[in-house]
């Protein structure tokens, strides 16, 4: 498997790739991730994945830069995409919207070259318990939701909360393993 470059500056992401015994270095993906003014959460989730796996590859000032994998995972409820927390307020919030009921992670993938771009967009049902306010408070206060899509890390503390999956585990964490060997793949097939 070829040497790739990795537009994230997700401590979780560069875990899960290691996972996959890929070697890669990282890079800077940075963009815009303002979610456009009507735009679906499906469409949002792989424009920004699209976006920063080329603002990666176009960071590499080289002659050969690296094929450049970028990814993004949003929370979305009833159409409503939950970004990171504010604060403690907008936390609340949603912690409140996802209390008790089934919510979708969109995570997407895109692996760019200077020739080509391949993606993919992975959807998973996440269903939450009731939470009490004392449990958001405490969960609040561990520290873990203020980086996180929808004020909460699956992987964490919050897995108490979630009685069930449907769907990929790691998309939720934030980059879906098979999905993401699977454009590896194209990349290898190519050379």
């Amino acid at each position: 498997m070829p040497k790739i470059a990795l537009a994230s500056a997700s401590p979780r992401r560069r875990e899960l790739l290691s996972q996959l015994g890929v070697e890669f270095e990282l890079v800077r993906g940075d963009i815009d991730e303002t979610q456009l003014p009507g735009e679906a959460a499906t469409n949002y989730v792989l424009r920004l994945a699209r976006q920063k796996a080329a603002a990666g590859l176009a960071a590499q000032q080289t002659t050969e830069p690296l094929p450049t994998l970028g990814a993004d995972t949003i929370v979305v409820v009833d159409g409503a995409v939950l970004g990171k927390p504010a604060d403690q307020a907008d936390f609340f919030r949603m912690m409140q919207l996802l209390s008790n009921r089934q919510h979708q992670v969109y995570t997407a993938i895109a692996l760019a070259t200077p020739d080509q771009i391949w993606s993919d967009t992975i959807k998973t049902e996440v269903w939450f318990s009731e939470l009490s306010e004392q449990q958001m408070l405490d969960y609040w206060h561990s520290g873990e939701p203020t980086d996180k899509a929808g004020g909460y890390g699956i992987q964490g503390l919050a897995g108490c909360f979630i009685p069930k999956i449907n769907g990929s585990y790691f998309a939720v964490v934030g980059l879906p393993l098979y999905e993401t060997a699977q454009l590896l793949n194209k990349l290898q097939d190519k050379q």
